[in-house]
């Protein structure tokens, strides 16, 4: 669109909690920039300088995030963050007093957070996004209600709440994003992805192994990948997700891992891969739907959110999913060479935030 919106200055501000959220954030910010906004990130750390890399035009702010800590096993995962809640809200307090200031000082007209719950304003149009309105648990029921309601205290001081997925059946987080209440001023946007369709591209891997999450089981994974991969007569990329320590290894004749791919690289291996094993976390699935490859999903244990949309996702037919704790890769590819995957995009449209960023902009 040529429409233009120069008199805009938005902010966009990711949540912490892993790299997805900076991620999904880049085609916002993208189609930000080509209606004419003036664009300024808030961030810190790996966050920062993982959108510092993609537009190293754009001021970006320091902001603390939540810096929530992981349980050191999967079944305390849930526990562990509940007992981070007293923190969590004195975050969101201090970004609360940070937003008024900011405002002022840099003369921001929009927000655009990405579940962080404090950056609301009174005097300027201020979005939530967010996939999870409920917050899945290990212990469901009553704290998943209680979560909700929290979540939603937050959410109705936004002046909209958008949705990364769609409203229909054909959806990737069921109902975590579809519960039987919704905020008031929800938008469903549609898949949000940094990458790229192309057709045509040579398959160079049989299997690409995204291994990434929070310790220690983003190295439990890795671990039970490198002892049973050796013995598989494939060709096999592995990203270990570490992007602080360049390596690049021929660990096998036909087995090559690398610690880290920047976001083209990431975008090419995925097009050249016949199959992707990873975690189910909700950005890899829109990136995944988003190039119309078949994985095989294998959630962090202890982590709700990821457990369910695995089991969701296979029940729908997208990917084939199995538990860590019963991981075997021989049996996944050959269960997975037999699974009859359901192609998702063929059944929406990939770029629906566009019209949802524009309709914004015009208000």
């Amino acid at each position: 669109m040529s429409t233009s919106y120069a008199s805009k200055k938005i902010l966009v501000v990711p949540l912490d909690w892993g790299l997805g959220h900076a991620t999904r954030d880049i085609p916002l910010i993208y189609e930000l920039l080509n209606a004419g906004c003036e664009v300024v990130i808030a961030a810190e750390g790996k966050h920062a300088a993982l959108l510092q890399q993609e537009f190293p035009q754009l001021t970006i702010l320091p902001l603390p995030g939540y810096r929530i800590q992981y349980a050191q096993k999967g079944w305390f995962f849930g526990i562990k963050i509940i007992q981070q809640i007293p923190k969590i809200l004195r975050s969101i307090k201090y970004e609360q007093q940070w937003l008024k200031e900011t405002v002022k000082t840099h003369g921001i007209q929009a927000v655009i957070s990405d579940n962080r719950f404090g950056l609301y304003h009174p005097d300027i149009p201020c979005v939530f996004i967010s996939h999870q309105l409920l917050i899945k648990t290990p212990f469901g029921g009553v704290t998943e209600r209680i979560l909700q309601r929290l979540n939603y205290k937050y959410i109705r001081r936004y002046n909209a709440c958008w949705v990364p997925d769609y409203a229909d059946d054909n959806n990737l987080s069921g109902i975590l994003a579809h519960p039987a209440q919704l905020p008031p001023h929800t938008t469903y946007i549609g898949c949000l992805s940094r990458f790229k369709r192309k057709d045509g591209v040579t398959q160079l891997y049989d299997l690409l192994v995204l291994i990434s999450g929070p310790e220690p089981q983003r190295s439990n994974l890795e671990k039970l990948i490198l002892e049973q991969v050796k013995e598989l007569p494939l060709k096999v990329l592995i990203v270990s997700g570490q992007p602080g320590t360049p390596k690049r290894e021929q660990i096998a004749p036909n087995v090559l891992q690398v610690n880290h791919l920047n976001a083209q690289e990431l975008n090419e291996a995925m097009l050249a891969s016949g199959m992707v094993l990873s975690r189910s976390g909700y950005t890899t699935l829109m990136d995944l739907v988003k190039l119309d490859k078949k994985a095989i999903l294998v959630p962090t244990p202890g982590q709700s959110e990821q457990v369910y949309l695995g089991e969701y996702l296979m029940e729908k037919g997208y990917f084939y999913s199995l538990p860590q704790e019963r991981f075997d890769l021989r049996s996944a590819l050959e269960a997975a060479a037999s699974f009859s995957f359901r192609s998702f995009q063929h059944e929406q449209d990939m770029e629906q935030y566009k019209d949802v960023i524009h309709k914004f902009l015009m208000n």
